[in-house]
Parts: C-alpha cells; sequence; structure tokens
C-alpha cells in the first residue's frame, strides 16, 4: 500500500522541542513516506530530533534555521531545493508564547518578538513555500499553525492570540491566492496540547490552570499526534480540495 505522502520533500520549522508539535509533525509525515527537513534555531535540539527519527529507518534531516531572517528562509530553501529538486509540503510550526497582561511592563516587548515570530515568520515561510512551489511546477501544501487563541479570548494572552489571529487571516488571504495554482494553504487551531510550550503558559497561568483543564470537553489535554494526524492529512492529496479551511483540534473546547 502506498503510503500517504509518499516521496514527498515537507518542510517543519520548529522541530527541536520534544514534546512537541514540529517533532510530532516531522515523525507522522516521514512515517508516511515523506523526505522531512526540520528546521529550529536549537541547533542541537532539531539534530536530536532527526537523529531519533532516522533511527526508526525513516528520512529526516536537520538544519539551522531561524524563521524571523528572511536570509535564513532563502538558504533554507534554496539548500532543499538544490538538494531534492522539489518542496512539496512547508509546515510553519515555530512560534513562541510570551503570557502578559495588557498592562504589564513587558508586554508590547513580548508582541513584537512574538510578531517576528509568529506572524512574520509565518508569512516568510509562506511566501518562500509559495515560490517554491510554484517554480516545482508540482502544487504543493503549506499548513500554518495557529491557535484555538487566535479564534477565542484567553485571558492574559492578548498579545499571542493578536498573533495567531493573524496567521489565520493571512492564510485564508494566500490560499485565494494560489488556489487554482493546486497550492493549497490551510490552518490548524491546536487547543491544549501537552507540549513543552503549552507547559509553560500553563505554568505562568497557573491560577487558571484547574480551570482551563477541567473546561476541556475531551477531559484531557491532547496529544501532539493528535495535531500530527490533521496536518497528515491536509498534506496529502486526500485533502485535495480543502483550501483556505480553519481545523480546530481541541477536544471541543470551542465549541462551548
Amino acid at each position: 500500500m502506498t503510503r500517504r505522502v509518499e516521496g514527498k520533500v515537507a518542510l517543519v520549522t520548529g522541530g527541536a522541542s520534544r514534546p512537541g508539535l514540529g517533532f510530532a509533525i516531522a515523525e507522522r509525515l516521514a512515517e508516511e513516506g515523506a523526505i522531512v527537513i526540520l528546521t529550529d534555531v536549537d541547533a542541537g535540539g532539531v539534530a536530536e530530533s532527526a537523529r531519533l527519527i532516522c533511527e526508526r529507518n525513516l528520512a529526516a534531516e536537520a538544519m539551522v534555521h531561524d524563521v524571523a531572517s528572511e536570509a535564513d528562509w532563502t538558504r533554507v530553501v534554496e539548500d532543499i531545493l538544490g538538494r531534492h529538486g522539489r518542496l512539496d509540503i512547508v509546515v510553519n510550526n515555530a512560534g513562541i508564547l510570551d503570557i502578559a497582561a495588557i498592562a504589564d511592563d513587558h508586554a508590547l516587548a513580548g508582541l513584537r518578538r512574538q510578531l517576528e515570530v509568529n506572524v512574520v515568520g509565518c508569512f516568510m515561510g509562506t511566501q518562500a513555500g509559495v515560490r517554491a512551489m510554484r517554480a516545482c511546477g508540482n502544487g504543493g501544501a503549506i499548513i500554518n499553525l495557529s491557535s484555538v487563541a487566535g479564534k477565542v479570548g484567553f485571558r492574559g494572552s492578548a498579545s499571542y492570540a493578536a498573533t495567531k489571529g493573524a496567521v489565520k487571516l493571512m492564510t485564508k488571504s494566500v490560499a485565494l491566492e494560489t488556489a487554482a495554482e493546486g497550492i493549497r494553504v490551510n490552518s490548524v487551531h491546536p487547543g491544549i496540547i501537552r507540549t513543552n510550550m503549552q507547559q509553560q503558559g500553563l505554568e505562568d497561568n497557573s491560577a487558571n490552570y484547574d480551570a482551563i483543564v477541567a473546561g476541556i470537553p475531551a477531559r484531557r489535554l491532547g496529544d501532539p499526534r493528535d495535531i500530527a494526524n490533521c496536518v497528515l492529512f491536509l498534506a496529502s492529496d486526500e485533502a485535495g480540495y480543502v483550501n483556505g479551511a480553519e481545523f480546530v483540534v481541541d477536544g471541543g473546547y470551542t465549541a462551548q
């Protein structure tokens, strides 16, 4: 049986953290036949992520990459095209979380840094993906990681929510530009997932932790693989008519 993304070349940003969405997504794509290039600013962490995937006789590579750097995007994509001759899937997963009430002294600085990584980085990744896919002429799939915080409010997360809301609408707008070329652009909105970054956010909002978890209808935190399975679908040809859509994976949290 042919695997779901057999022979496709996939770039997944933010792949160093474990447990983390980038690693889980890369692993799942590799399981289904993709050659996966994981990137991150953390050289040691992303190298270890790739090693763990390769240890399973799957295809993974690691590259050091600052998603907020235009030069890095150019270098990474040119390298991938030079060595593999194609780029079929781009997953803009890299992101940072800064918890701050709107009146906190560091709130504005946190917003600016999150804008650089979460919005500008995602914008450049989408742009680089579109350009590469157009050059290859095979269509492709771009999946941008937003958040349920891009759909509903969370106390203490105004700056993070602003960036994730931006990702959602940027994704829809680009999808309208590229749909006729077979380049599909969709967003995934994770809920409360058991990752290193989410744990940081829960710890920073310790007073709200019990209320957040109790408010999930599924009565559990999500697993990174829950998100990876959604991304796999969007990256595969099974989602050939899915474009400009937003997929919420949150155990029912935002259905309330």
